[in-house]
């Protein structure tokens, strides 16, 4: 059983690390999920300050997250359209097979958003949309380096303890 928690933990562990870059997955809250399921095997057990801290800073990095990528558009004079439209182009950006596709997206649709919003301004809408992608990079940014730091943290227990799971 022991082995199963600590497949699914990792698992759950890449999935952090993915869902730092999707809009649908709350990455560093997903990967504290990886650090309680190595914590509900029979083999690691953490002290309760460690996953109540990884926690907390999991829950804050998913509260600011909401307000990164709006103060970015927000901050070089974007509408809620732009932010929006960073969304949905991170989704298809996600999708499409363009290498780093994830950026163009995220930027081509913070700007279709902002010409949605005031097609005569292309010079707002393209500033605005250049804050909405540094928003986005920035949030990214964070989200990334504390699910890395879980997964760091996970690896190094795991070592400290591989000879007890097999």
């Amino acid at each position: 059983m022991d082995i199963v928690l600590l497949i699914i933990g990792f698992l759950l562990m890449i999935l952090g690390l993915i869902g730092s870059f999707l809009p649908i997955l709350p990455g560093p809250i997903t990967g504290w999920f990886g650090l309680l399921t190595l914590h509900a095997s029979s083999i690691v057990d953490f002290d309760s300050t460690f996953l109540g801290i990884t926690l907390l800073v999991a829950i804050f990095i998913w509260i600011i997250d909401y307000f990164i990528p709006a103060y970015g558009t927000k901050r070089f004079g974007g509408s809620k359209q732009g932010v929006y439209g960073t969304t949905i182009g991170l989704v298809i950006g996600l999708l499409s097979p363009i290498p780093f596709g994830i950026f163009i997206g995220a930027f081509l649709g913070a700007f279709i958003g902002e010409l949605l919003y005031d097609s005569k301004d292309t010079n707002r809408a393209l500033k605005a949309s250049f804050g909405a992608f540094v928003g986005f990079l920035a949030s990214a940014t964070i989200k990334f380096s504390v699910s890395l730091v879980y997964l760091i943290l996970f690896v190094r227990i795991f070592f400290k303890h591989k000879e007890l799971f097999f």
